[in-house]
């Protein structure tokens, strides 16, 4: 009687121990890049120049989506859109903060920063109890009241108005940024961030804990490590890479404004370098988790808030087969890498093929985590668990895009829908519109407008009736010229 007595007080322990186990909270790390394309690492291209094997880990431990987007082909409009669970259109800050340029009119009005009223993720998982930190870029508010600190992060390093590294050496200590000290001369910032990072998990390692990467890396100025670069210049040469085609024409640009040249190779070593130096960061956080004893109960995003850069400023990388790039509303501007490991509730390796955007990153953390949702928060995106798990799908049929700007990178003003296999584009300027079906014709070439009048004209009027329920704004007209297009 005693012997059993003692058994059963033993399993009743364990039974405890793990229920306790599996009743904690999950812990959140969320690596965002800036500027990297959906063509640059290794899970979504094998043949990419790039070595991206740490990335590349957390989609073979986890899910893989396969159209994945950013609410915006620009950066500070998808970090918004992360943060608040809410398409940027809804409070007009649809372009990165700053941007002004002008075109044939001129572009909608801008909000350059994230009100104080919403209710960030951060703020959502810090009243739950979780310790936060931001680690990187914010582009998020223009004086230090709307800065990360004052936005749900416990802790700040690195995070102020800047949307690049353009202070001291840039990428290199010094930083000349008041949100980070300075290190050892020399030091690398993707490094830095991914040492601030784990110190903020050691730390909190008895406690949840969320923890956004947020890198500055790999936007320009385009500046790499020399060790690196020299090993992609060496790579470049060894397959061959230097004498074969760089660039290509990008049509139908702006009306008058000429062809945009877009590059079609990757073998740019800076960049190449760049995107190492990310991908080296992100397994150092990585092996921390694994380290502490963490990594089976932290759940880990990564994406980007924008696609590659391909049509200005350097033209550092291709995302061939996708058309256009950074500050374009095709695809190769606004499809991300999307990968989120959720260990005990996802198959490790597998892929999705639903289209999910980045405000559904709120609500899902939500529900990851045990908490209620908040619908009146993350109003455009949805839990994506029944997906995650394989259980069910979402409840949508239909995301959006509403870009009002001219883009440094040469993209032009407009929206776009997309339901479906199909993506409807607008043209502001002037009300042009064009049909692609995205299964057949990832690259966006074959225009299939006049073949299908009906469903063009469904999704037009489906796009139209969404700029009203989020207040959309639009070009504006100079004080000489004509009135530009309206819906």
């Amino acid at each position: 009687m005693l012997r059993l007595t003692l058994t059963l007080l033993v399993a009743s322990a364990a039974m405890v121990a793990s229920t306790t186990l599996l009743a904690k909270p999950p812990n959140f790390v969320f690596f965002l890049v800036d500027d990297l394309g959906y063509m640059d690492i290794g899970a979504n291209n094998p043949r990419t120049f790039y070595e991206t094997p740490n990335v590349d880990r957390i989609a073979a431990e986890g899910m893989r989506f396969t159209n994945g987007y950013a609410a915006n082909p620009v950066c500070s409009p998808t970090r918004y859109s992360i943060m608040t669970g809410k398409y940027p259109t809804r409070v007009d800050a649809t372009n990165f903060f700053s941007g002004a340029r002008e075109g044939r009119f001129k572009p909608a009005i801008l909000n350059d920063r994230m009100p104080l009223e919403e209710v960030t993720i951060a703020e959502a998982l810090k009243e739950s109890g979780y310790a936060t930190q931001f680690a990187g870029k914010w582009h998020l508010g223009p004086t230090p009241e709307f800065w990360p600190e004052n936005q749900g992060f416990d802790i700040n390093r690195g995070g102020f108005d800047r949307g690049g590294p353009y202070g001291g050496k840039r990428y290199f200590s010094p930083y000349g940024n008041p949100r980070l000290s300075d290190g050892p001369e020399g030091e690398h910032l993707p490094d830095r961030l991914a040492t601030e990072t784990i110190n903020f998990i050691e730390a909190h390692k008895d406690e949840p804990f969320f923890a956004y990467l947020a890198f500055y890396s790999v936007h320009t100025p385009l500046i790499g490590r020399p060790d690196l670069v020299e090993k992609y210049k060496e790579k470049a040469e060894r397959l061959g890479l230097n004498d074969q085609t760089e660039f290509a024409q990008e049509e139908q640009v702006l009306p008058d404004s000429g062809d945009r040249r877009v590059r079609t190779l990757q073998r740019h070593a800076v960049y190449a370098a760049m995107v190492e130096a990310m991908d080296q960061a992100v397994g150092k956080v990585l092996d921390k988790l694994s380290t502490l004893g963490l990594d089976k109960n932290t759940v880990v995003c990564f994406t980007s808030d924008n696609g590659g850069l391909s049509t200005s400023e350097g033209s550092p990388t291709s995302n061939l087969p996708l058309r256009g790039g950074k500050g374009w509303l095709y695809e190769g501007g606004i499809r991300e890498a999307f990968l989120i490991k959720w260990p005990g509730a996802i198959d490790a390796g597998t892929t999705c093929d639903v289209p999910v955007i980045s405000t559904d990153f709120y609500p899902t953390m939500l529900d990851m985590a045990g908490l209620p949702a908040k619908p009146e928060q993350h109003k455009d995106g949805v839990s994506l668990t029944p997906l995650l798990k394989q259980q069910g799908t979402i409840n949508r049929d239909a995301i959006y895009w509403h870009y009002p700007h001219y883009s440094n990178q040469g993209g032009f003003p407009g929206g776009a829908i997309r339901m479906g296999d199909y993506k409807l584009l607008e043209r502001f300027e002037d009300g042009r519109v064009h049909l692609y079906n995205l299964k057949d014709d990832i690259g966006e070439r074959t225009d299939l407008a006049t073949m299908m009048p009906d469903r063009l004209a469904k999704m037009r009027q489906r796009l139209h009736a969404w700029y009203g329920e989020v207040d959309a704004k639009f070009l504006r007209a100079k004080d000489v010229g004509p009135e530009p297009w309206r819906p």
